[in-house]
């Protein structure tokens, strides 16, 4: 009976938590590829989440286990009749603004229906194995660690199995294949329960074996409450953070899933791999580090990333061992979990919904941590005296001392910040076994990280898309603007009216795109850009030269259109037309729509959000759009300059596979202007002749080189994609050494 609960519970955890990335996938294409998609996504799973925990809990309530388990075999061959799962062909995405609500209706209409039947499984099961009479029923909580542990399966096999192998079609058939299997076993379980059913012994046993509460009171819930909110609005806060600067992807959604579902398994655990003290004492070194970082101005991925998802378990796994340690007898099982889910629901919905409104950067994230230091259980029993808040104090006097002598601690040279970091590490553990005190002091940290970090700062917006800055560089003649997205530099110009005109970083006229402006100047008569920037390629005017940019992010267009910063749109092409909305869905949508529509000379894909490649945009049926908007002779651009994936592979791959001759140019832009920045740009046409002037004109020190496709490699589609072969960790285990920035 166990081996079946166990199995049921994991087969249902796997398909709950396959269908989150399968579905999100899905959608993706229609979304620009935003990294706030996903966070969506998960607000709609854990408030579905929320609908199934409280149906199972009432009808726990009213219905005795034998007609709960009718009425859910019920339900699940509903769900069963929707199958398989795809997105809702009728409902189309919004030309502009904010998505969230068509976001959240498709969720409901495509995925709704069967989600919310699998999310009832896991205390519907539980609170059945109860009353089953089995020896281990006083204790159905274990169930709980074997329900996360296939719900880890499914997250670990969707990147490196599942996505891999089978397209976004052959996933959703096998999944409902899947839960047919699930109905079946759920069956078995049901009859199980009609055979063994015991009404009444299994919260006494509790209560004379594990010491487990019956009584539950307002102060306990508020708790549950606030200990699954934390870790919820962390998860999207390190989602988000991650997923911003490589690729809104699968792989790197399930990563901080995966840890935390990981805290649940250990928690509820007969044995916890991770005993909570150990727990607690690694979380305090692990939190001042992340704490501390600002201050060192790290930013290389491979020692940034880890450090994210190390900090994000173990505040996780704190919180949520204060959970297992606070759940009640079986009896309360599923109001336990229904106040868990509700907790989840809101840190999600905090992250995702409200926080975006109400932050011009990306505040939640340390809120978050910051919250998960004040519910730490506390270790110093005794009363409060001066002594034991003199750290803190000692803390915020070492914090303002630099600013009171007019500079700051990021200025300081790495040898004076490591002594200036070692005495604030001190004192923060001096602090640690009060969490009113180590909350504090992890706040003022983290609140006088961030003041040094903008204090170049001139303006700020934040939406869907993401947090846009602009800060000032330099002073004098060298004085510029730079537009940065997320932690990545899209743009810069002279504030010198002289020199405003001149484009800088990935655009300058000595780079890859400048020679293409150069070679081809008189051919390009229509020039289309997917992704505006601040509007550098508008420099590249000359008479007679259409103009057409392509940009998701309303922010991004009042920016580039604000002349009180940056002035390459109404000094270079003030007439220039802009389409806001995701690029791919606004060429195909005008394809369609309007015949007479102009065919492009030159069409430049440079749209990424902060260092994230928008994957729609690198897909075969993505090249077939470009196709159809592009003019005999016409030239295709993409910029893959990227600091953690490497594009060559997938162009290359989708260059054969429409028949088009394409070629890769490095360019280092040695011993010229400091606003120069190093890019790679791929460039594509339908015949040899048409790239012949471009390959002609490119300097000694950096050619372009022939882009060839490896023979039986897969190329991907809007159904396929393989994230994990084209990372920065991939090819350094593959011995490729080369960099893109």
């Amino acid at each position: 009976m166990l081996a079946l609960y166990t199995v049921t519970l994991g087969i249902s955890a796997l398909l709950l938590f396959w269908v989150q990335p399968m579905f999100a996938k899905m959608v993706l294409p229609l979304l620009g590829g935003s990294p706030a998609a996903w966070n969506i996504a998960m607000v709609f799973f854990q408030a579905t989440l929320l609908a199934g925990y409280l149906y199972a809990h009432l009808s726990h309530r009213f219905l005795r286990p034998k007609r709960q388990a009718m009425v859910h075999l019920v339900v699940l061959a509903l769900a069963f009749a929707t199958l398989p799962i795809v997105v809702a062909a009728d409902l189309q995405p919004p030309g502009s603004g904010h998505p969230v609500i068509w976001l959240l209706a498709l969720l409901t209409l495509s995925v709704g229906l069967p989600f919310f039947a699998l999310a009832a499984m896991a205390p519907m099961l539980q609170i059945w194995f109860a009353h089953s009479g089995h020896r281990q029923a006083a204790n159905p909580y274990v169930l709980y660690s074997a329900s996360n542990f296939g719900s880890i399966l499914a997250l670990l096999a969707y990147p490196v199995l599942l996505e891999p192998t089978l397209t976004l079609g052959q996933q959703s058939l096998t999944w409902a294949v899947g839960f047919a299997l699930l109905v079946l076993l759920i069956g078995a379980c049901a009859w199980s329960l009609m055979q063994h059913y015991q009404t009444h012994g299994a919260d006494q046993r509790v209560r004379d074996g594990i010491g487990l509460p019956d009584q539950v009171d307002w102060p306990r819930r508020l708790r549950w409450l606030a200990l699954a909110f934390v870790p919820s609005s962390l998860l999207l806060g390190v989602t988000q953070h991650i997923s911003t600067d490589i690729a809104s992807a699968p792989l790197l959604w399930v990563a901080p899933l995966t840890l935390y579902l990981g805290t649940f398994v250990i928690v509820f655990a007969r044995r916890p791999a991770i005993p909570h003290r150990v727990a607690m004492f690694i979380q305090v070194p692990m939190v001042l580090v992340f704490a501390l970082l600002p201050y060192w101005h790290i930013y290389h991925l491979r020692l940034i990333l880890p450090l994210h998802l190390m900090v994000f378990f173990f505040v996780a796994l704190v919180c949520h061992g204060e959970l297992a340690k606070l759940r009640p007898a079986p009896r309360r099982l599923t109001e336990f979990y229904l106040w868990m889910s509700l907790g989840g629901v809101l840190g999600g919905a905090f992250t995702a919904l409200l926080a975006p409104n109400i932050f011009d950067t990306v505040m939640e994230y340390p809120l978050a941590l910051a919250a998960a230091c004040f519910l730490r259980p506390r270790l110093d029993q005794g009363p409060m005296t001066v002594r034991k808040a003199l750290p803190l104090v000692t803390l915020v006097a070492l914090l303002a001392l630099p600013r009171l002598a007019g500079y700051e601690p990021g200025d300081l040279s790495s040898l004076w910040l490591l002594l200036y970091s070692i005495p604030m590490a001190l004192l923060v553990w001096g602090c640690h076994g009060r969490p009113l005190l180590f909350g504090l002091a992890i706040t003022a940290i983290l609140l006088a990280g961030s003041y040094d970090n903008r204090s170049d700062e001139i303006a700020i917006s934040r939406g869907f898309f993401g947090v846009n800055r602009i800060v000032v560089e330099g002073s004098g003649d060298d004085k510029v603007f730079v537009f940065w997205h997320g932690t990545t530099k899209h743009g810069a110009q002279y504030a010198d009216p002289a020199r405003r005109r001149i484009p800088l970083t990935y655009f300058h006229r000595l780079g890859p795109l400048g020679q293409v402006f150069q070679a081809l100047d008189d051919r390009l008569r229509q020039v289309a850009v997917v992704g505006l920037g601040v509007g550098t390629v508008a420099c590249y005017e000359s008479p007679g030269r259409q103009w057409t940019f392509y940009e998701i992010d309303p922010l991004v267009v009042y920016l580039a259109r604000n002349q009180g910063y940056f002035h390459y749109l109404s000094d270079c092409a003030p007439d220039a037309r802009i389409v806001v909305g995701d690029g791919r869905l606004s060429l195909r949508r005008e394809f369609k729509v309007d015949g007479s529509a102009p065919l492009y000379d030159l069409l430049v894909l440079d749209a990424f959000s902060s260092d994230a490649v928008p994957m729609h945009l690198i897909t075969r049926e993505a090249m077939a759009v470009y196709l159809s908007r592009l003019a005999s002779g016409g030239v295709l651009m993409f910029n893959i300059s990227n600091r953690h994936v490497n594009l060559r592979p997938v162009l290359a791959d989708l260059a054969a596979d429409a028949g088009l001759q394409a070629y890769v140019q490095r360019n280092h832009p040695k011993g010229r202007d400091k606003q120069h920045s190093g890019s790679s740009w791929v460039v594509m046409a339908r015949n040899a002749e048409d790239l012949a002037p471009v390959l002609a004109s490119a300097p000694e020190d950096s050619p372009w080189k022939p882009l060839e496709a490896e023979p039986g490699r897969r190329v991907w589609t809007d159904d396929f994609g393989n994230l994990i072969t084209i990372t920065y960790f991939w090819r350094r285990f593959q011995g490729d050494n080369t960099t893109l920035r």
